[in-house]
């Protein structure tokens, strides 16, 4: 449970050793890194039959500009996975104290660092920018209830784990979160506000605005389909478009002969021509 509880600080912090990694590896002051480079990432949390989250990332290095430019010569495959073995093997959390002794969490052994290959490069590879996609969402729509056979809600009550059939060992640490949950020097942990989830409170898809579009940008492009679809189509001519009905020519000025007349017969004596105003 306190793995879980302390897994999202534990990749956060990760990130800023292999920032710091690639500084160091490529004699660029941190400060100044991301005006040469840009550390790029979208990653996903997975549990385990056991019930443990670990984590699958796609880590990229991009030019200052983000995804739009390309990084410097030196930022390599195998610069890149240097760094990241290395900020891996010196990224640690300390965690609570219980029973007199401080915990301490890590990442452990089972690091698989492996390079994607695109179009862009010469040779090819079996890790293609599909499987990428694919590899991405397979691992995001897994949720800790298809894995460990565990809650898809929260808890209001711990008695209402009778209601709900799930595998003995989900109920096991459910009820260990619960209970740790009521610990003071964890108050700040949660637990029981994240029982369902095994401790977990981290989000199960993060990544950096540079790595790809934006959620803002999906949004928008959801809402403009959706005002399309919602919009009765047009039926009449396109309002930006000039339609021309006939050709106008100049005729004269005054009046025609037969509307002539009819005006100085209706006119006022006063207005008709030749007639006197007095004596």
């Amino acid at each position: 449970m306190l793995w879980n509880a302390h897994a999202p600080a534990l990749c956060s912090r990760f990130m800023l050793n292999l920032r710091r990694e690639v500084a160091r590896l490529a004699g660029v002051a941190q400060r100044k890194l991301s005006t040469v480079v840009k550390v790029s990432y979208a990653k996903v949390a997975e549990y385990q039959r056991r019930g443990l989250v670990h984590f699958h990332a796609v880590i990229r290095l991009d030019g200052p500009e983000g995804n739009t430019s390309l990084p410097p010569n030196w930022a390599t495959v195998d610069m890149l996975t240097d760094a990241i073995r290395a900020a891996a093997a010196r990224t640690s959390v300390v965690g609570p104290e219980l029973s007199g002794e401080t915990t301490t969490f890590e990442f452990g052994t089972q690091l698989d660092v492996r390079p994607i290959r695109t179009a862009d490069f010469d040779g090819g590879t079996q890790v293609t920018e599909r499987a990428v996609a694919a590899y991405i969402a397979k691992y995001a729509t897994k949720g800790a209830e298809g894995a460990a056979g565990t809650l898809d809600r929260r808890l209001r009550l711990i008695g209402e784990l009778a209601q709900w059939d799930i595998p003995v060992h989900a109920e096991t640490m459910i009820r260990t979160a619960w209970d740790l949950g009521a610990r003071p020097e964890l108050a700040d942990l949660k637990l029981r506000s994240w029982a369902h989830m095994l401790g977990f409170r981290g989000h199960f898809s993060t990544k950096t605005r540079t790595y790809s579009t934006t959620l803002a940008e999906l949004r928008q492009a959801r809402a403009d389909w959706q005002r399309a679809q919602a919009t009765p189509p047009a039926t009449g001519p396109d309002e930006t478009s000039t339609l021309v009905l006939s050709h106008w020519a100049f005729s004269g000025i005054g009046l025609t002969p037969e509307l002539a007349r009819l005006a100085a017969a209706v006119a006022p004596p006063s207005k008709r021509t030749g007639v006197a105003l007095g004596a």
